[in-house]
C-alpha cells in the first residue's frame, strides 16, 4: 500500500513534523521510501529481493530477505554484482560493486496507487553473464513508466559467483543442483514481483519479462524452467537464447570445471572456496577466460536440455516478442578485416571445413561488394541471431501463443566525437530506442529520425506489455509469425512487414546443431 505523507503545518507553539522526503510503499518485508522524479514518476531504487549471498550463502539458492522495521531508504541504486571492467559501453550508477548485489529497482507511473493493476515490465540486463547492472542508463525505467508501465530492473549474480558448479555444492543443495544461481536470482525477483507489485500499483497477473543479449538468453531460460509457472504473462527477447548462445552444459561437466578451478587455487573444500575474498575469487575466475562458467542442465532449474523442453511444448505458453539486429556480428571476424571474396572464402573454409561449400552456397558473396553484407549476416548468425531464430521458431510451433518477430535495422548515428555510423544495427543498438532512453546516451549525435524510430519501437513494446500484442493506434501493423508463412517486422526508418528471408540458412544450421 502507499503511505501518503501528511503535510506538516506548524501552529503556534508547535514544532513542525518532518515530512517524508519521498513516496513510501509497504512491501511484505517492510516500508521503503523512494524518490519523486521531476516527471512525476515515483522511483524506488536498491530494494533487496533476496538475502545478501555472502559468507555461507555464497553459491546458495537465493534466500529470503530479512524483514526490517522503520523506513528503509530506496533512493539510490544498490551495488552491482562482482564483475571485471570488460565492456566499454557499460555506464554504472550503482553504489559500488559487491557480492551483496541482489537488489532491484522500480519505476511507477505518475499518480499510481496500490490496486491500480497496471501492466508490469521486468528487465534483465545483458553482458554475457559476466557483466552488467540494473543501474545502466540504457535500461532506466522512468520513460517506460511515463507510458503507464510499472517498470523494474533486476541485478543478478554473474561469472563465478552466479554460475559455479561443484560436487559438494550439488550435495549441499536441497534441490541437488549447482551452477544456476544467477538464473535462480532472476526467478526469485519474479516471485518478489508477484508478492509485492500490487503495492506499487502493478498487476501481478500482467508481468512481462524482457532482456537483451544475456538478458534475452535469461528470458528464454526463464521460459524453459518450470519454476516460473504462474509468474509471467509475456516475454520479450532481444538478440539471444539459450538454444545456441551461451548454452547450458550437463551438470557433471560443469562440476568438473569447478573441481579444476578449486585445484588451481589450492582449495580442497567448500570452506576453502567460501573463504576466498570476493575480489580474489573474481580475478582467479577470470584467468581461464570470462566465459568459463556456464549455465547447467541441473535437473532442477533446467530438468533437461532446453531444446527438448521447447520441442515438447513444456516451456511457458505466453506471447513472445523476439528478434535481432542487422549487424550483430562483423564480417571482419571471418575475413580478418578484408572485404574481398578470397579472404571471405578462406575464412569460411577455415571455420567450417567439410561443410564449407554448403555454407558458402548459403552465404554467397558473388563480389567483393557483397562481402560486408553477407559476411555480417554469417557473423551475426554465428554469434547470436541463429539461437534467437531457433527460439522464435520453436515457440511458434509448440508455445500455443502468438510470436511476433522483428529484424531491427536502424544503425546508431555518428558519435558526438565524429566517428561514423556503422553499416547496420550493431549488437545492443536497439536498447535505448526500445526503452525510450536515447537522451541518456551522450555518445551519439541522435537525429530526429532516431527519435522517430524510438517512438515506433517503444510503442510496440508498450503495447505488447499492456495487451500481449505490439499492435496499436498509429503504428504499422505487425502480424504474428506463427504459421507456414512467417512474417517479420523490419523496424527502422521505414518500418514494414516482410516475409521471412533466408530460412534455408537457419534450417541447415538447425539440422547441423542436432
Amino acid at each position: 500500500m502507499w503511505l501518503l505523507p501528511a503535510i506538516a503545518i506548524p501552529t503556534a507553539g508547535s514544532v513542525a513534523q518532518t515530512t517524508p522526503a519521498g513516496p513510501q510503499v509497504v512491501t511484505i518485508h517492510g516500508t521503503i521510501e523512494g524518490t519523486l522524479e521531476s516527471s512525476g514518476v515515483r522511483s524506488f531504487k536498491g530494494i533487496p529481493y533476496a538475502a545478501p549471498p555472502v559468507g555461507q550463502l555464497r553459491w546458495r539458492e537465493p534466500q529470503a530477505v530479512a524483514n526490517w522495521t522503520g523506513v528503509r531508504k530506496a533512493d539510490h541504486f544498490g551495488p552491482r554484482a562482482m564483475q571485471p571492467p570488460i565492456y566499454s559501453d557499460m555506464v554504472f550508477r550503482s553504489d559500488g560493486m559487491s557480492e551483496d548485489c541482489l537488489y532491484l529497482n522500480v519505476w511507477v507511473p505518475r499518480g499510481t496507487h496500490a490496486g491500480a493493476k497496471l501492466p508490469v515490465l521486468v528487465y534483465f540486463y545483458g553482458g554475457g553473464f559476466v557483466a552488467g547492472d540494473g543501474s545502466e542508463p540504457r535500461y532506466d525505467g522512468e520513460n517506460m513508466a511515463t507510458k503507464g508501465i510499472v517498470t523494474l530492473t533486476v541485478n543478478y549474480r554473474l561469472g563465478i559467483f552466479g554460475f559455479f558448479a561443484y560436487p559438494d555444492l550439488t550435495k549441499e543443495s536441497p534441490n541437488h543442483s549447482s551452477g544456476n544461481y544467477g538464473l535462480e536470482d532472476q526467478t526469485a525477483a519474479l516471485r518478489w514481483v508477484r508478492d509485492n507489485i500490487a503495492a506499487f500499483g502493478g498487476d501481478p497477473n500482467r508481468v512481462t519479462m524482457a532482456g537483451e543479449s544475456a538478458g534475452s538468453v535469461s528470458v528464454s531460460a526463464q521460459m524453459a524452467t518450470p519454476l516460473t509457472k504462474g509468474l509471467v504473462a509475456g516475454a520479450i527477447g532481444e538478440s539471444g537464447s539459450l538454444l545456441g548462445a551461451l548454452p547450458p552444459v550437463p551438470l557433471s561437466k560443469a562440476e568438473q570445471v569447478g573441481l579444476e578451478f578449486a585445484r588451481s587455487v589450492g582449495a580442497s573444500s567448500l570452506v576453502d572456496l567460501r573463504a576466498i575474498p570476493a575480489e580474489k575469487l573474481m580475478a582467479e575466475g577470470m584467468k581461464a577466460g570470462a566465459f568459463r562458467f556456464s549455465m547447467t542442465i541441473d535437473g532442477y532449474f533446467l530438468p533437461k536440455p532446453p531444446s527438448e523442453i521447447f520441442k515438447a511444448g513444456e516451456q511457458l505458453h505466453v506471447p513472445l516478442l523476439v528478434g535481432w539486429n542487422s549487424e550483430e556480428g562483423s564480417y571482419g571476424s571471418i575475413t580478418d578485416g578484408k572485404a574481398t571474396v578470397a579472404s571471405y572464402e578462406a575464412g569460411v573454409r577455415k571455420l567450417y571445413g567439410p561443410i564449407a561449400d554448403t555454407m558458402l552456397g548459403l552465404y554467397h558473396a558473388a563480389s567483393d561488394a557483397d562481402v560486408p553484407v553477407v559476411g555480417n549476416a554469417l557473423a551475426s548468425d554465428r554469434f547470436i541471431a541463429f539461437s534467437t531464430w531457433r527460439w522464435a521458431d520453436l515457440q511458434g510451433k509448440t508455445g500455443g501463443k502468438p510470436v511476433y518477430r522483428y529484424f531491427y535495422e536502424r544503425p546508431r548515428p555518428a558519435t558526438v566525437a565524429g566517428e561514423p555510423a556503422s553499416l547496420g544495427a550493431s549488437h545492443s543498438a536497439e536498447i535505448e530506442y526500445a526503452m525510450g532512453n536515447l537522451p541518456g546516451n551522450k555518445v551519439y549525435a541522435w537525429t530526429k529520425e532516431d527519435f522517430a524510430v524510438s517512438r515506433v519501437m517503444q510503442g510496440y513494446f508498450v503495447n505488447f506489455v499492456t495487451t500481449g500484442s505490439p499492435n496499436g493506434v498509429g503504428l504499422p501493423h505487425w502480424p504474428v509469425a506463427n504459421g507456414k508463412v512467417v512474417e517479420v517486422q523490419h523496424i527502422g526508418v521505414k518500418t514494414r512487414t516482410e516475409p521471412e528471408g533466408h530460412r534455408e540458412r537457419y534450417e541447415y544450421l538447425d539440422k547441423s546443431a542436432q
